[in-house]
């Protein structure tokens, strides 16, 4: 029947209904039902106008009882609630029409209420399986090593600390990390991203996602129920249980507005009969099309059809919204803070280029480099060891590898001394005609708010005893965050403000050459905070807009990566965190989140938000207008003599429930901006950036 807020019929037991009976309560079995009772309607018309049947008013009997079957079985439940809801008011006014002589137009009544409910109920399960989705994506069986040798059994059964075989095609069963072999994960069903990801030794997996290309194995880092896409799937569940605060409004309101109907009805009754002194049809038959037309089904329906097409459409995207008020809110947002580190870039130094000072060899000292830093854990680290391993240079073999902890490593390589770290750190080793030059380096690179390193070699055969070299290193950006400043500043929202812990340079840098308004240094938590609520004050004396652009509203959003952000989120009126498959504390954190690392999706997402916050207000607006119009028709035809038909008014009531619907499942078909060209580019960006 017409889909409600309020709560389901207990499920009857399977033990003591037929499976004749469960087909024919389905919502299938209703549609069917409904569709037989308007064939019947058809014959009925047919038989009594065509063919001037007498005995015609069978058929519409017939069709009235398919209605009430249904209709019935409704009210019934909500009746054993206490509820009188709009099921019980359909079931009234088809009773009454019946019971005047209308049975034709009750039946009319009940054919478009079942049918109207049972295309509500089939688009919200269309609606449901959007997100219900993710959960197909767990695989039925999963490899792996017990007893000596490979055993295929349930994803559900894996236990932390196993080892998995995951072949070429297959869905990874739970998250996990490669131990062996190299391959291409596809993780387009959670992310959105289209490009396949590659993963080698040491890298996380999450379930869900598909290995593409070679078969590789992988340790069971948590079990099934656990997983990442488990977490993923519980939050859109409870999502689709949140309320936005129109729809609280409403649902407290319905049933005293039921009720009023009915009273209102009932007094439009009486006072037509008795006051008016109408007869006792035309009396009972205004006051059963106003009962009709005024019921609240469209009204009802308009905001969760909205919002739960808005967040199914989001989960397709790889975009979580926790519920209506994450949407609502972030719709309103006219301002966004981010986070540099780990959200604008990506938190991870690359190096981007070898400096050799003089006669020195860049290959040579960044073999040397890796060497040093082989068993290291630092990023800057990591770093040094990818681009070695990019270009192909082997680590050079270091002996008596020390560390100073705030200058750096030392070591020796065939005997001679090597050292990497801070300037004072491998001065000594740097034949003193080019420590100047080194020097005015490193300047020229702090100036541009980049990392550098000095790598020093003493080497007898080298003019001066050695060589040098400054290895520079930079935060690459996040794919799409040129494209996301642009667009959101495309949809008014302003100012774009960065907030960061790191240095005034870089931070200056990484601000202009994305197009950032604002940008603020050297932040401590605290600080962030502060920034946050001052933009928030910026708004309010500004109008509450972001912007002189399109719909800039007055809440700021913060966009951070959910573990070091935790104030600045808190205080913000939407938390948005980034990049987060694995991240538990932006998945619990957040009002909003990211499964990819492509930035471009958040103005997507907030025209998404937007859209569904225009389709809850336009369905609003129809709906209420559909029953404001018919009731005044309905009062003021009467008067004057002009009854409105009863089957106008069902044709209106249950037309605009369906409309609203419709309306709302047009956002399941939002497109989104081919993401391929995005990502391919993304690179060319970084680069540029870095330069």
């Amino acid at each position: 029947m017409t889909v409600t807020t309020s709560a389901p019929m207990p499920p009857t037991s399977p033990a003591r209904q037929s499976p004749l009976l469960e087909k024919l309560l389905s919502t299938r079995g209703e549609l069917v039902s409904a569709i037989i009772a308007g064939l019947l309607l058809a014959a009925w018309a047919a038989a009594r106008f065509l063919f001037h049947w007498e005995q015609a008013a069978l058929l519409a009997w017939l069709s009235l009882a398919i209605g009430m079957v249904h209709g019935l079985r409704a009210a019934r439940g909500s009746l054993r609630r206490g509820v009188v809801d709009i099921d019980v008011l359909m079931v009234l006014g088809a009773a009454a029409a019946a019971a005047l002589g209308h049975v034709e137009e009750g039946a009319m009544l009940l054919f478009l209420f079942v049918l109207a409910g049972a295309l509500e109920d089939l688009a919200m399960e269309r609606t449901r399986r959007e997100i219900e989705a993710l959960s197909s994506l767990m695989p039925a069986e999963a490899q792996v090593w017990r007893d000596g040798q490979w055993q295929t059994c349930e994803p559900t059964s894996l236990r932390p600390g196993e080892r998995i075989k995951i072949r070429p095609g297959d869905r990874i069963p739970t998250d996990c990390r490669v131990i062996a072999g190299h391959t291409e994960i596809d993780q387009s069903a959670i992310t959105g991203e289209p490009m396949p990801r590659s993963v080698a030794v040491g890298d996380d997996l999450y379930a869900g996602t598909i290995n593409v290309d070679d078969p590789i194995e992988a340790e069971v880092m948590r079990a099934a129920s656990e997983s990442s896409l488990q977490k993923i799937l519980n939050l859109v569940m409870e999502a689709r249980e949140q309320r936005e605060p129109v729809q609280r409004m409403i649902d407290g309101i319905s049933q005293p507005y039921a009720v009023g109907v009915m009273v209102i009805s009932a007094a439009v009754f009486l006072v037509w009969w008795l006051a008016l002194g109408r007869t006792l049809d035309n009396s009972l038959y205004t006051a059963i099309t106003l009962l009709i037309v005024a019921s609240p089904c469209a009204l009802v329906i308009a905001t969760p059809t909205a919002t739960l097409a808005g967040i199914a459409r989001a989960a397709r995207a790889g975009v979580l919204f926790k519920g209506g008020q994450a949407i609502e809110r972030l719709a309103n947002i006219g301002a966004v803070c981010f986070d540099k580190t780990g959200t604008l870039t990506v938190g991870r130094p690359r190096l981007t280029q070898v400096h050799p000072v003089a006669w020195s060899e860049g290959p040579q000292l960044l073999a040397i480099a890796a060497g040093l830093e082989h068993h290291s854990t630092h990023p800057i680290a990591k770093a040094i060891l990818d681009a070695a391993a990019a270009r192909g240079i082997a680590a050079a073999e270091i002996t008596d590898v020390d560390h100073t902890t705030g200058r750096g490593m030392s070591g020796r390589l065939s005997g001679c001394p090597v050292r990497l770290g801070s300037y004072k750190h491998t001065e000594v080793l740097i034949p003193v005609c080019f420590r100047n030059r080194v020097q005015d380096v490193l300047g020229k690179i702090q100036e541009r708010g980049d990392v550098a390193v000095v790598v020093a070699h003493e080497c007898s055969a080298k003019p001066g005893g050695g060589e040098a070299a400054v290895l520079i290193m930079s935060d690459t950006v996040r794919p799409g965050a040129v494209e996301m400043v642009k667009e959101l500043h495309e949809l008014g929202v302003r100012p774009l403000r960065m907030l960061t812990g790191d240095n005034r340079l870089t931070a200056e840098r990484v601000a202009e050459r994305l197009g950032l308004d604002r940008f603020d240094a050297e932040l401590l938590p605290q600080d962030k905070v502060r920034a946050v609520e001052e933009t928030k004050v910026e708004l309010r004396k500004a109008g509450g807009r972001g912007g002189r652009g399109r719909g800039g509203g007055g809440g700021v959003a913060v966009i951070g990566d959910g573990v070091n952000d935790a104030p600045a989120l808190a205080a913000a009126d939407v938390a948005i965190g980034i990049g987060s498959i694995g991240s538990d504390a932006a998945l619990e954190n957040a009002d909003v989140v990211l499964l990819s690392d492509d930035l471009s999706v958040v103005p997507w997402a907030v025209g998404l938000a937007r859209r569904v916050r225009a389709k809850v207000k336009g369905n609003l607006v129809f709906a209420l207008s559909v029953i404001a119009v018919m009731a005044i028709a309905t009062v003021v035809g009467s008067l004057a003599g002009r009854t409105v038909p009863l089957s106008a008014g069902v044709l209106a009531h249950e037309g605009g429930t369906l409309l609203v619907v419709l309306n709302s499942l047009l956002l399941l078909r939002v497109p989104m901006k081919p993401r391929l060209v995005r990502v391919e580019a993304a690179s060319e960006q970084s680069a540029a950036i870095a330069a």
